[in-house]
């Protein structure tokens, strides 16, 4: 009798063990509840040439966009239901805190202030920015070494005045400061040749170049001054969603690096490669924990690409700004693009 009845209450308690192992895969956390349950995913946008525009027939098109359409079809499996919602600079924090978006695409910068003051987290960054000069090629600075005692276009009251400042002083070079109200009067003024360089973000900068009199004529150095990691951002406090979204990103590098694209997804299922079959969902079961399903990361390569894919396409070489990876290419090639595996 006592050996039945401690049979029976192991049964018992082994099955409520597996049940509630079972139901922690499955768990759906608040913001993914919500997203299923309204059936899109909303997405807080910045206009940004090269990162979130509307085209000639009113869709959102961008870098940012695409990366937003990335995270609808790892839980969606439909890129188109991602929604947009246009915010200025001052708006992105106060929406994504009141649930008026469930992630913010175009933030500002990862800081600390931001990252720690505003309840709201950086989930990953996807852009390596930073402060740099576009200048004439016909100067043939290579370097911003060769900026001594240049006149330099500048947006007045911002990082970049300061940043510039301090360069220039550590260096004991001499430079002459043109500030302008707004960093659309500095590029016109710059334009207008009143001005050696102008400085900004590498990512503004090559937008500003292609609206130029004559874009070739200009190049953007390769030096930065200062550090501008941008990422997505989420609010705190749902740590399921942020996994979903930062593994978002690091399934689109971890598919560059093994050489998993939009192009070619549906070929890389049939792959022997242990890596690229788990990533795809062949192998494993690898979303449980997400709350996904096991392809969540082959139905981003699949219908959106993969990191390459959605760089080229918006700011890269398909592009017309022709943006250079640099930092961002990956880590095998000179650049800071690093994931963790799908394991």
């Amino acid at each position: 009798m006592i050996r039945r009845t401690a049979f029976a209450f192991f049964a018992a308690f082994a099955g409520a063990f597996f049940a509630l192992s079972a139901g922690a895969q499955t768990d759906v956390g608040p913001t993914l509840a919500q997203i299923m349950k309204r059936g899109f995913l909303t997405c807080g946008v910045t206009d940004a040439p090269g990162f979130a525009q509307r085209d000639g027939a009113g869709e959102w098109r961008g870098f940012d966009v695409d990366f937003c359409r990335a995270v609808a079809s790892a839980v969606l499996d439909d890129p188109a239901k991602a929604r947009f919602v246009e915010l200025s600079q001052k708006e992105r924090a106060g929406a994504l805190q009141a649930g008026a978006a469930d992630l913010l695409v175009s933030a500002s910068p990862w800081t600390q202030s931001r990252d720690a003051g505003q309840k709201l987290i950086y989930a990953a960054v996807f852009m390596h920015d930073g402060q740099g000069f576009l200048v004439r090629r016909k100067r043939g600075s290579a370097s911003v070494q060769d900026l001594d005692g240049a006149s330099i276009c500048i947006e007045q009251g911002t990082p970049y005045e300061l940043a510039v400042a301090d360069f220039f002083r550590a260096r004991k070079a001499k430079y002459d400061p043109k500030l302008f109200p707004s960093l659309e009067d500095a590029a016109k003024a710059y334009d207008e040749e009143k001005c050696e360089a102008l400085t900004a973000d590498v990512s503004m900068l090559h937008s500003v170049r292609i609206g130029l009199t004559a874009p070739a004529d200009h190049a953007v150095l390769p030096d930065l001054l200062s550090k501008s990691p941008r990422g997505p951002l989420v609010r705190q406090g749902d740590d399921q969603w942020l996994n979903i979204v930062r593994w978002t990103l690091f399934a689109m590098i971890d598919a560059e690096e093994l050489e998993v694209s939009k192009a070619n997804a549906d070929a890389a299922l049939s792959s022997e490669n242990p890596q690229i079959r788990r990533l795809l969902g062949v192998d494993g079961a690898h979303g449980d924990d997400l709350g996904l399903s096991q392809d969540w990361a082959y139905r981003i390569v699949k219908h959106v690409g993969n990191y390459a894919d959605v760089f080229e396409r918006n700011l890269g070489q398909g592009a017309p700004y022709a943006m250079e990876r640099r930092l961002n290419a990956l880590w095998n090639k000179g650049g800071l693009m690093y994931a963790p595996p799908v394991r």
